[in-house]
């Protein structure tokens, strides 16, 4: 016992230290940071380069050493007539969109795309990768409007869904003239729901009261410590029913061959299921696609990387070991559940 308490001790004063060097650093990268604008840096690879190493890297384990410099002669003289015949110059620009609740990929998404429209023709593609459960209403619009503006400047957009585009994710993939998915992606969710608690008849227990004023009848429907009208209820649900005709709206401008009363009731189909309701047009994934198109066209993958300060650097590596730790967790825990 003894010497758990001595190492549960050394333990403390290990992560105090830790922690106090942590503080000391953000509040000099704040005082450095400080008038500085922020900014980042738009990364382009050549994922024709990437699956070309993959290729060989391949091929230098099963060929032998004469076999291989015969292949490579061989490569070298197709790769030199498929370029001297080559007259298309078809270009395929990659983006990925990995949505949290606030569609806070967004900055980096409307980056890329103003770099891409500075160079993008009708003759190329657009690709983009689509990951979202979907979130806030106009965070989500915002990135809409984002590919969006792809699609008015004429240059033709492919959206791959490998796992899941709902609500707001299948907002923006609707844009998408050709929408791809893996078999069993989750696709659909065209509905809104809002949902806050109620703690007014606790306060009232406990004999608190809450005042509350407002100017304009309809300022706050309702509230989390207030009490609630029927009256507020009623324009709640109302502004409610206003949003989802407006997402049925803007899901049929751009896909006019869905039935949207079918399809716009909240449900989720998996990816076969959502080809049969016309969610999607195609049963693929995205890296069976993009090797299609690299076969023909050159293949780039565009990411704008957002210069961070130490303290957001700070925040994300906490952020993503707090959530690693719950993930293994609750892996161990529903890992005979489906979902």
């Amino acid at each position: 016992m003894e010497f758990f308490t001595d190492y549960l001790g050394f333990l403390a004063k290990t992560a105090t230290l830790v922690i106090a060097i942590l503080i000391v650093l953000a509040a000099v990268a704040s005082l450095r940071g400080k008038g500085r604008r922020k900014g980042g840096q738009l990364q382009v690879h050549k994922l024709n380069d990437f699956y070309k190493q993959l290729r060989e890297r391949l091929e230098a384990s099963l060929v032998d050493k004469d076999g291989l410099k015969r292949l490579r002669k061989q490569q070298a003289k197709a790769a030199k007539a498929k370029k001297k015949n080559k007259d298309s110059g078809e270009r395929v620009f990659v983006l990925d969109f990995d949505g949290d609740i606030k569609a806070s990929a967004t900055e980096s998404l409307r980056q890329e795309i103003t770099a891409l429209l500075t160079v993008a023709t009708p003759k190329d593609e657009v690709v983009v990768r689509l990951e979202s459960g979907g979130g806030l209403v106009h965070s989500y619009g915002l990135a809409s409007s984002q590919l969006a503006r792809i699609r008015q400047a004429g240059v033709p957009l492919t959206v791959c869904i490998d796992k899941v585009a709902a609500s707001g994710g299948y907002m923006m993939a609707c844009i998408g003239e050709k929408i791809l998915c893996a078999p069993f992606a989750v696709v659909g969710s065209i509905g809104v729901v809002a949902q806050l608690p109620n703690i007014h008849r606790l306060l009232r227990k406990h004999d608190i009261d809450v005042e509350m004023h407002t100017a304009g009848e309809f300022k706050r429907t309702l509230t989390v410590i207030g009490e609630n009208t029927e009256k507020g209820r009623e324009k709640f649900q109302e502004d409610l029913e206003i949003t989802h005709r407006l997402f049925k709206n803007f899901v049929v401008h751009y896909r006019p061959q869905l039935n949207i009363e079918t399809v716009a009731t909240g449900e989720v189909w998996l990816g076969v299921s959502a080809l049969d309701m016309k969610l999607v047009d195609e049963i693929k994934t995205s890296d069976e696609y993009l090797g299609e198109r690299a076969k023909v066209a050159e293949v780039f993958h565009l990411h704008f990387a957002e210069r961070k300060s130490l303290q957001e650097r700070v925040g994300l590596a906490a952020s993503h070991g707090a959530e690693h730790v719950f993930s293994r967790v609750w892996g161990s825990l529903a890992q005979r559940h489906w979902w």
